[in-house]
This record gives C-alpha cells, structure tokens and sequence, in this order.
C-alpha cells in the first residue's frame, strides 16, 4: 500500500540570509546562559564572537568567564556589579556608558556575533540612551548577528528585532531559600 504524501512542517524561507538581531528577555534564568550557547555555536563553526556584560565588574571570573577565555572568546565585564549594591551610581552610570561605547565599537569590527548581556539594565536606568542603541542595531553591518539580554526590555527593542524570546520563570530556587549555586548561577 502506498504511504500518504506528508507536507512539511513548514515553508522553507526564501530571503536572504543577514545577521539577526536576537533578544532574551523575561523575569525567568537562562537568559545570558541562552546567548552563551549561541556563541558557543559560532565559535564551534570558527566564527569570532565577543560578549559584554553590563553588569558585571571588570574583574568578574565567574565560569563563563573562564569557560570562554579557554575558547578564546573575549568576554568584559562593563560595570561595577549589582546595581542596586552601588554605592556610587553615577559611577555606576559613567562605567556603563564607557562600556556601551567598547559594545557598539565591537558591533562594527570583524566579530560573526556580538552579545550585549545584561544590557536592558543600564538602558531602563537611562545610564545609556536608547535611540543611541536603536541606530546602532539600524547601522550593524549586514552580516553581523547581535544578541541583547536581559529583562524588561524596551519595547522598541523588541520591536526591532528579528527573533524576541521570553523566559519566563515557573519555579526557582531562590525562592525557597537555596542560595546561588557555583558552577549553576556563577
């Protein structure tokens, strides 16, 4: 007997192929370990990637750090930590700014990817201006793919988009008392 034609799940897309802009955002973990994976594809494919993470200090050496550095990945902590720590937030808001600049310097050199972790912080804070990042994401180069974390993201972000993916938290840990966990959190 003769098997029924299937049909394909989907259309195969027929437009050109450009870098993306991807977001991951939403109040649940795995944002950051999200983009991470990406970069770990790239780089798997011998393509340069870079990360910058808004939040974390300069001397940050938490295991995606380590991880990366023996890849060959550069990843630069942008901040001073925790933002509601700060003890200083115009500091904190003059490191993010000088960190937005290496951030969109990096979007127009040689890197395949570029991941702005952790970046909608500084954008809701107004430590860097929005349309600054909007007419950086308009202006990347064609080939170039960017990824955006963090939660709250401004709408116009998501907007701009080519791919917005919501994490959303159903449980954590955290919540009943479990600290942080090495290796898992940092």
């Amino acid at each position: 007997m003769e098997q029924p034609k299937r049909e394909k799940p989907y259309q195969k897309p027929t437009g050109p192929r450009r870098g993306l802009v991807l977001v991951y955002t939403g109040e649940g973990k795995g944002k950051t370990t999200a983009a991470l994976g990406l970069v770990l594809r790239a780089v798997g494919r011998g393509y340069r990637a870079r990360v910058f993470q808004f939040m974390k200090h300069e001397r940050a050496a938490f295991g995606e750090h380590r991880a990366l550095e023996q890849l060959g990945v550069e990843i630069e902590g942008l901040g001073d930590g925790f933002s509601w720590k700060s003890k200083d937030l115009e500091k904190s808001a003059a490191l993010a700014y000088q960190g937005w600049q290496k951030a969109r310097a990096a979007l127009f050199s040689d890197y395949f990817l570029v991941v702005w972790d952790e970046i909608s912080y500084p954008l809701r804070y107004g430590w860097i201006p929005l349309e600054e990042v909007l007419e950086a994401l308009r202006q990347k180069p064609q080939g170039v793919h960017v990824v955006l974390t963090g939660r709250g993201m401004p709408q116009e972000i998501l907007e701009l988009a080519d791919t917005v993916s919501e994490v959303r938290k159903l449980k954590h840990a955290f919540d009943a008392g479990i600290p942080a966990q090495r290796g898992i959190e940092h």
